[in-house]
């Protein structure tokens, strides 16, 4: 089957086509019968940049097939898994999923509603199941109250843009340029401020303090996140897309009652099938309602996997960014 391949770690450029063997059911990050999924759509997400470098968490042998979401029609699926050969299903597969045909853990494997295409679908499970657990499950986020989302013209923040919506929160993104702000109103959010400019400021006059801050940038934005927070209010850290690690100084957040949350979302959740079935199903009502729509930022050919990587590690790619793969 087509795919592309990792065989040395050095970036974007050393995504590559190749020929590899079709893999089973058994062939999967997580012990245990897999789904087996023919691919329409796979996700390319920050972590595959890094993993290209060798600088992500899980570091698999090479060569490897790298893409941790597809979208596509079911071959086969274990029994009692609840879908069937021919349905539609988005699936977060931790790796493998740049190719024509991939295997996914039942209980990361979803049917993909109606209302989206496969590209979509492939956008869904790491962005949108992301969000939820950082600002339902992690931020406890409440109807009413105002969130702050970092980056909000990316994968992760045009979801949480969308999800906090769903939860019923206005929304304020950050975002660093005219296209970038328009792809953030885009997605749902109620107001803006520029990166580069006073938005601390700004955030602070406008609504005299957030609730929640969702930070997946890091770098030195996050002490004005921590000054930007009302009384109660919670910086949800979910990534360091900027690069550097913050430090707090915890003196801030014993003066002004405030908090600071971390959200490892695909740790906590491997060993809960029951929270992912859960947040699957909350991310159902939000999509019926027509709240969460991914927002697809490019799509490329297999074949252009590289440059689809390359967009995301210069900092040019807004929503999600797949490759389609195959027939429709």
């Amino acid at each position: 089957m087509r795919a592309l391949q990792i065989t040395e770690l050095g970036g974007p450029d050393s995504l590559r086509p190749a020929e590899v063997p079709e893999p089973d059911g058994s062939q999967m990050v997580t012990p245990g019968e897999g789904v087996v999924v023919d691919v329409r759509a796979a996700a390319v997400s920050f972590p595959d940049v890094l993993q290209s470098r060798g600088l992500y968490q899980y570091k698999p042998d090479m060569p490897f097939v790298p893409g941790a979401e597809v979208a596509g029609l079911v071959r086969s699926a274990p029994d009692g898994a609840g879908i069937s050969p021919g349905d539609r299903v988005a699936a977060f597969t931790g790796i493998g999923g740049m190719a024509e045909v991939a295997v996914a853990p039942t209980f990361m494997t979803f049917p993909l509603p109606a209302a989206l295409d496969f590209a979509q679908g492939a956008a869904l499970i790491l962005n949108y199941h992301t969000a939820y657990f950082a600002l339902k499950l992690r931020g406890r986020l409440r109807e009413g109250e105002r969130v702050l989302v970092h980056g909000a013209a990316g994968g992760v923040g045009t979801a949480a843009l969308q999800v906090a919506k769903g939860l019923g929160a206005s929304t304020i993104a950050v975002v660093s340029s005219s296209e970038k702000e328009q792809v953030a109103h885009e997605a749902g959010a109620d107001d803006a401020v520029r990166a580069d400019g006073p938005w601390r400021e700004q955030v602070v006059e406008r609504t005299g303090g957030v609730d929640v801050v969702l930070d997946p940038v890091g770098g030195d934005r996050f002490t004005d996140s921590l000054r930007s927070l009302r009384e109660d209010g919670r910086v949800v850290v979910v990534g360091f897309t900027a690069g550097s690690i913050p430090e707090v100084k915890v003196n801030r957040l014993l003066l002004r009652n405030t908090g600071v949350i971390g959200a490892g979302w695909g740790g906590y959740v491997m060993s809960k099938p029951e929270l992912n079935r859960e947040i699957g199903q909350a991310l159902d009502r939000m999509i019926a309602d027509g709240v969460v729509r991914p927002v697809i930022g490019a799509r490329f050919s297999l074949e252009r996997g590289a440059d689809a990587m390359r967009l995301i590690d210069e900092r040019a790619a807004t929503g999600k960014v797949v490759l389609e793969i195959g027939a429709d």
